[in-house]
């Protein structure tokens, strides 16, 4: 087993990675920016290191600091978290040549699967199914041309990546070119790889994945599914498992067509195939993400199988110690990712500085963050603050559940997405499991939204900002206090 992990990423995936560190018995090292200087996950790691200024080009996407650090460290391994670098076969490839092992797959099997193109173009080989399309990079006229052969809607997407940028939906002509500019422009930014290519969009499927794990000894198992339909423009806002949609049967094609893809490239380390579930119950391949997920907890939760110690084993060399039939999936899991966005302003990123944070706790609740007040939101870094897991014999307990953690969990400073969370789970639908990709578009009701939450956070803000105010404004004996309100207005008024 390794003796020094450097984990190149930050706030919760880098404390989960430093967690599992601890338990293994192996020192972590962090790396951080100037933003994150005080975080969390810098405290908790047992060294750590400045990487460089906020942007990410600067920081957490320099291949080239970390691995100054990796060798200043004496490190022997780094873990990618998800997201900045995970997903680059160019940085694995780098770390080999540093004699530094990547605890992910190998370069070469990134780049076979890690790339969309190349992923559909694998399985279209192999008598996988894909969604109709074109398996290269596509100009604007080529993709008009295949969205007036297949019809519209059709959906352009980036080949690199992941997390909903560089897909736009066109439903009609005059849309395409615009479409095409933007989702080649936003590729571009967020994964320095402008390629875009076209596929038939299909109206109303279920997102659904399979988590798989592989070792170096040939050996690839499935740990089931995990349902990713309800999304806001093509990203992930709630994840469960098992699926209400997913049949023994159909689980069973769709983790051996997961393996099978597995297999082709050899691959090594925990990986995700993604795939579209229609109404007929006909899936079809989407891609391959080389990485772990954030939604992984859910797959942890009722497994029982720790996916980052898995990873470490694998990275080391170990085999798995387990086979597909000795693999129990046991009652339901939800997660709920809280971002720091306004569902009241059509989720506006929210910034400033988190002043006070009460999680919510338990039994069968699992919280994965870095929150620890205070804490400061940048326009630098993804919004999620936090990840809300939780257990329970069915679907119902842990829908049950869900609502009473979120009504918990209190965050002041930021506006967040727990009152939209909060809707979705009372929603009639989405409780019956009568729900697609687009739900969230066609049935979300924001009007319905219940302000609570903000209430409640209003008194937490207010009891606060009097304690904070009393201990640095100090009255003489002999004067009567002002209120945090008086105070307020007397310090706002002109």
């Amino acid at each position: 087993m390794f003796r020094r992990v450097l984990v190149a990423n930050r706030g919760e995936i880098a404390l989960r990675v430093i967690r599992a560190c601890r338990e293994l018995g192996i020192k972590s090292v962090a790396v951080y920016s100037e933003a994150d200087r005080w975080a969390n996950y810098v405290a908790q790691a047992d060294e750590s290191y400045l990487l460089g200024p906020a942007p990410p080009a600067e920081s957490y996407l320099r291949v080239d600091r970390i691995l100054e650090l990796a060798k200043k460290a004496r490190v022997d391994a780094i873990h990618p978290g998800y997201g900045f670098l995970a997903e680059n076969p160019a940085f694995a490839d780098a770390c080999a040549q540093e004699h530094v092992a990547f605890i992910g797959p190998k370069g070469r099997a990134i780049r076979a699967v890690g790339n969309k193109i190349e992923a559909r173009t694998l399985a279209e080989r192999h008598g996988i199914p894909v969604v109709p399309g074109i398996s290269r990079e596509v100009t604007a006229a080529e993709a008009l041309a295949f969205a007036r052969a297949h019809g519209f809607p059709v959906l352009l997407k980036a080949a690199a990546g992941g997390g909903g940028r560089g897909q736009r939906v066109v439903r009609s002509e005059k849309d395409l070119g615009r479409a095409m500019r933007e989702a080649v422009s936003e590729a571009a930014a967020a994964f320095g790889d402008g390629t875009v290519f076209v596929e038939k969009y299909v109206e109303r499927p279920r997102h659904v994945e399979i988590q798989i794990l592989a070792d170096a000894h040939g050996h690839v198992v499935h740990l089931g599914e995990r349902e990713c339909s309800i999304q806001r423009r093509h990203q992930k806002v709630v994840e469960e498992s098992p699926s209400v949609s997913v049949d023994d049967r159909l689980r069973e094609r769709m983790g051996e067509a997961a393996k099978a893809i597995a297999r082709l490239v050899a691959y090594e380390n925990a990986g995700t195939c993604e795939f579209l579930v229609d109404e007929k119950r006909d899936f079809y391949f989407l891609e391959v993400n080389t990485r772990l997920q954030v939604e992984h907890p859910v797959t942890e939760l009722i497994t029982g199988i720790d996916i980052v110690k898995q990873q470490f084993l694998i990275a080391a060399g170990e085999p798995l110690a387990f086979t597909q039939d000795e693999v129990r999936r046991r009652g339901h899991a939800i997660e709920a990712r809280v971002c720091a966005e306004d569902p009241f302003s059509n989720f506006a990123p929210s910034m400033g500085e988190i002043s006070g944070v009460r999680l919510p706790a338990g039994p069968f609740v699992r919280v994965d963050s870095d929150l620890v007040p205070p804490a400061r939101v940048t326009a630098y870094y993804d919004s999620l603050l936090a990840k809300v897991v939780v257990w329970a014999e069915d679907r119902a307990g842990a829908i049950d559940r869900m609502v009473r953690a979120l009504r918990e969990f209190k965050i002041v400073g930021v506006q967040t997405t727990i009152p939209f969370h909060l809707q979705l789970l009372r929603h009639p639908r989405f409780r019956s499991g009568d729900f697609h990709t687009r739900f969230l578009e066609e049935e979300f009701d924001f009007r319905d939204v219940k302000a609570e939450h903000h209430l409640e956070a209003a008194v937490i803000a207010a009891a606060l900002d009097s304690q904070r105010r009393r201990r640095c404004a100090p009255v003489a004996e002999d004067a009567r206090p002002l209120s945090a309100w008086q105070t307020t207005y007397r310090q706002e008024s002109p």
